[in-house]
């Protein structure tokens, strides 16, 4: 699996999602956002959280601008995997990928914690080593996490089962306690919680650890 982490002026997540790829298998590349392609025979591209720009304007939408952004949407068309966490799934929204959007807690605050999960689908790349039902720890940090969408995107995320995991109870608002989304095709996943920090024991929390391995087992078979 060869993978390519997408790096912006204020990302802080970058290093740790590496560091979960990599020890999934993957050969890892870091992209500066100023980049105009991919390393070539890049499988997946993440998206890592933090704060791009300083999430002036909203949070991802200068990002969706740079340079690198048009290359990551031309992986995704070509049939490419990508993973949007936090701040990368902002950025996944504002570029177009994926449907909705994420804004304003509903407490108007940052929040920061470990948030339980549930697995709602074990039918994509993502999450096929988690049992659909599962409930799974995983931390949160944002400001601007409530998913939102329109009645006829929800129906269609809610009917294609592209809803990939839920909150237990719901830190932010989200709309029907969503997340992380998949695509259409199911190859590219957006969720607020991190993974990338519940992937090994050091961490104390490894409930992220079979997301990367999914990945890397689905991206061997293909």
């Amino acid at each position: 699996m060869k993978a390519a982490v997408l790096v912006f002026p204020g990302s802080n997540c970058d290093r740790d999602m590496a560091v979960a790829l990599s020890a999934a298998g993957a050969d890892v590349s870091m992209v500066w956002h100023k980049e105009s392609k991919l390393p070539d025979g890049v499988d997946v591209v993440a998206v890592p959280g933090g704060f791009s720009f300083g999430d002036y304007l909203r949070c991802g939408a200068i990002a969706a601008r740079s340079p690198i952004s048009r290359e990551l949407k031309a992986h995704v068309e070509r049939g490419g995997y990508a993973l949007g966490v936090c701040n990368g799934f902002q950025v996944l929204t504002e570029t177009g990928i994926l449907p909705g959007a994420l804004v304003q807690n509903a407490s108007t605050k940052f929040i920061c914690k470990t948030a339980t999960l549930r697995v709602e689908t074990s039918s994509s790349a993502f999450t096929a080593r988690y049992n659909a039902g599962a409930e799974i720890d995983v931390p949160i940090a944002h400001h601007e996490g409530n998913y939102r969408v329109d009645e006829g995107g929800l129906a269609r995320l809610q009917d294609e089962d592209r809803i990939a995991f839920r909150y237990t109870d719901t830190p932010n608002g989200a709309l029907d306690d969503v997340a992380g989304i998949l695509s259409d095709n199911r190859r590219v996943l957006g969720m607020m919680p991190h993974p990338e920090r519940a992937a090994d024991v050091a961490l104390g929390l490894t409930d992220g650890t079979p997301l990367f391995a999914s990945l890397a087992e689905a991206l061997v078979t293909a």
